[in-house]
């Protein structure tokens, strides 16, 4: 059997095909492994018939639903690359991930008709070929029907057209510089990925997953796919809603899920959540930023297990994990390196650091990227000639292995979940013309973990905050949004001209406004 994604889908359907695989929270609808492959077949030949061969790359702009899982399989089958786009942007934001990545086809949700409209009048900005709209008016002659076309088209196996090494998806990080930064994962880093994770995870044959991350990060989209190789059952929450989260618990028989700690901030916060019905639940993980202690007690004291899992999109999620009685004996670590997975703290000059001191974490496996994008400036810098990835995050690992993670070396801000980082938002501010100088830095926040707070020095003294906040808005993606902004004579800076921003954190610790 040959290494491809799509087709772990063919042999589970083959194996397993009365068994249920997907089910979407919203709309009731409940697909066998059987009932998924025909429909991921019609969308193979579809896109066939379109004339996407393999390389090309697919867009995929929608909510968490069976289309999703659809054109993703169906793309992957063909030997297509899948572009998930992160649907929080702005049309300015996609267009240039859509050119960068050069995605012929874009299938798009109802929900995004306008900023497919918006995207499909700017001419010549990128080239997309092929707008399918899944679940929408038809009066946009340029559009094509998604479900009519699916239903059209034969459910015969198509042929698989890549495999091992060759490319499966794009998936889009924002980058340092201000431009986002496609990581580029294949089938082979994809199964690295799910070895691993099933090695190291307490998952089941039978499980059935609450996925209610989007589909857009690779921890939702890796787990999914896990789930399916392993034969386990996806229950799917279009979005997140922390109540109907408790109440999936108990309905759909819930075994474990993963959800960052924003959501699990909400969740705690619902009145009357110990009437729920958790019996079936044996653990959540929990990642995306560092899990406050003071929240695993609190899960802890309703019986219930929080497995912080450290990961990046580039690692296609994997990196640690601590899970069972470690994750109360070693509060606030996230564990160990994943089961095909090595993991180093290092100093500045790349030695090993000694135990409890920091330094930064370095990941290897054969689920690591293959590499950004168009950027192998990016990614001499990320990797080492010795197969390395080299994080960015800082952390101690103890006498016994336990990593901690303590910060960030990029300044990136995590909020809900969301990587934002301050480049992309001061290089937008500095184009205000009443703006001199900014800074952006992360307020905590109990809402969100963390919010953008912007530091500016004014050119122009009439320059208010919310003129600041108001030249933002709709320029980046609400989440990216700076919650506040303060004004100062001089930004402090180091001999080489670089921005303290621990000293920024001093002068405005928060909280961030809600």
């Amino acid at each position: 059997m040959e290494n491809n994604v799509g087709l772990y889908l063919t042999k589970r359907a083959h194996m397993s095909g009365d068994i249920e695989a997907y089910v979407d929270v919203g709309s009731g609808l409940r697909l066998t492994f059987n009932e998924l492959n025909h429909r991921v077949n019609q969308v193979a030949n579809l896109l066939l018939g379109l004339g996407i061969r393999k390389g090309d790359r697919v867009a995929i702009m929608m909510m968490n639903s069976a289309e999703f899982v659809e054109v993703y399989f169906a793309t992957a089958k063909i030997g297509g690359v899948v572009v998930p786009l992160n649907w929080r942007l702005v049309a300015d934001e996609l267009e240039f991930i859509l050119k960068d990545s050069g995605s012929r086809t874009l299938v798009f949700g109802d929900e995004f008709v306008g900023l497919a409209q918006e995207l499909h009048s700017r001419e010549g900005k990128t080239d997309i070929e092929h707008w399918l709209q899944s679940k929408g008016d038809k009066s946009n002659e340029f559009f094509i029907d998604y479900e009519d076309s699916r239903v059209n088209s034969s459910d015969a196996e198509p042929g698989i057209g890549a495999k091992d090494d060759d490319l499966l998806y794009i998936m889009y990080t924002s980058g340092t510089t201000g431009l986002p930064k496609g990581v580029v994962h294949t089938h082979s880093t994809m199964f690295w990925a799910i070895a691993t994770l099933l090695a190291t995870a307490e998952m089941r044959e039978g499980d059935r997953y609450l996925a209610a991350l989007p589909m857009f990060h690779v921890g939702s989209l890796m787990p999914v796919t896990a789930l399916l190789y392993l034969g386990g059952t996806s229950v799917v929450m279009r979005e997140f809603d922390p109540v109907r989260a408790w109440q999936l618990f108990g309905e759909e028989k819930i075994t474990s899920s993963l959800l960052v700690p924003a959501m699990l901030n909400f969740m705690v916060q619902v009145d009357g959540k110990d009437g729920y019905d958790r019996s079936s639940l044996r653990w959540i993980q929990s990642g995306a930023s560092p899990l406050p202690v003071s929240l695993i007690e609190q899960y802890l004291a309703m019986g219930i297990d929080i497995h912080q899992v450290y990961g990046l999109t580039e690692s296609c999620g994997p990196a640690c994990l601590i899970t069972g009685e470690d994750a109360v004996a070693k509060i606030g670590s996230t564990g160990k390196a994943f089961f095909h997975t090595d993991i180093r703290v290092v100093s500045e000059d790349g030695d090993d650091v000694d135990p409890d001191v920091q330094g930064e974490v370095w990941v290897k496996g054969k689920h690591v990227m293959k590499e950004y994008w168009n950027r192998p400036d990016a990614t001499a810098e990320t990797i080492t000639q010795d197969g390395w990835l080299r994080t960015g995050d800082v952390a101690t690992v103890d006498s016994e292995g336990f990593v901690y993670i303590q910060d960030r070396i990029k300044d990136m801000i995590i909020s809900g979940g969301e990587n934002v980082y301050p480049a992309e938002i001061e290089n937008l501010i500095l184009a205000h013309p009443g703006v001199s100088e900014v800074a952006v830095i992360g307020q905590p926040s109990d809402k969100w973990g963390e919010s953008p707070f912007a530091v500016v020095v004014k050119k122009d003294d009439s320059v208010e905050e919310n003129d600041v906040l108001s030249y933002c808005d709709g320029k980046l993606a609400r989440f990216k949004l700076p919650k506040g902004v303060a004004f100062i004579e001089v930004i402090p800076r180091n001999a080489n001209g670089k921005v303290l921003k621990r000293l920024l954190r001093e002068q405005f610790p928060g909280p961030a406004v809600s």
